[in-house]
């Protein structure tokens, strides 16, 4: 099964230009939150929302947490196993080479190929084109089924949908539906019940997480 990550990233390229429908300041943390909610959905990573195992609203990560998948392992590595972590701060741990590392997973899939190429002949461009559109389309249709027909979404499906609502991008996926009825529903699924308490938390402190870390990525690079 395909990570939440490398479905958000397909979801976010263009099939046909091969480009990212986001900015590259919203694009690696989007992927690093759907890594952390991942390891939500997975029990590994929990937010504390009574203060009991940590300071009220931190991400714990379980001490015994070794996820099979090496991406997810890292995460963890990179969050230090066993202790607690600002959600913004897991945020920007995890965003760093993100983009990379998944983009070489989904080129390996086939799923997407890389063409490189350069602006005036100097400065250089890569895109991403979609090649096998197979596993995107499926998840797609869970998704507009969800966002458009008012199907109850599963809780992978209600996770991705709530990443595309923090970055804004539920319309841009489906641009060929009314906007703002997308978008609405969009937040409406990421604030619903769909899961349990735990993971609702999660998903609370991650699309939280990533706005701020957001925000301070565009303030750092229009100051640079």
């Amino acid at each position: 099964m395909a990570l939440l990550a490398e479905d958000i990233l397909l979801l976010l390229l263009d099939d046909e230009s091969g480009k990212p429908l986001v900015g590259s300041v919203e694009l690696p943390r989007v992927l690093a939150g759907a890594v952390l909610l991942e390891l939500a959905l997975d029990d590994i990573v929990v937010v504390d929302t009574e203060g009991k195992q940590a300071k009220k609203g931190r991400f714990a990560v379980r001490a015994a947490a070794q996820p099979a998948d090496p991406v997810l392992a890292e995460a963890v590595e990179l969050l230090d196993s066993g202790k607690e972590v600002k959600p913004t701060a897991a945020v920007e741990k995890l965003q760093k080479d993100i983009r990379e590392k998944l983009l070489g997973r989904v080129i390996e899939h086939g799923w997407v190929s890389e063409e490189r190429g350069k602006i005036l002949g100097l400065f250089p461009t890569r895109k991403w084109p979609a090649l096998d559109t197979g596993h995107e389309q499926r998840v797609r249709e869970r998704i507009r089924a969800a966002l458009i027909e008012g199907v109850t979404p599963e809780p992978r499906t209600a996770a991705l949908i709530a990443l595309l609502s923090a970055v804004g991008a539920a319309p841009k996926v489906f641009p060929d539906t009314d906007k703002r009825m997308v978008k609405r529903r969009a937040k409406e699924i990421a604030q619903g019940e769909w899961a349990a308490e735990a993971v609702r938390a999660a998903v609370s402190s991650v699309n939280a997480a990533m706005m701020a870390a957001m925000a301070a990525g565009g303030a750092a690079g229009s100051s640079s």
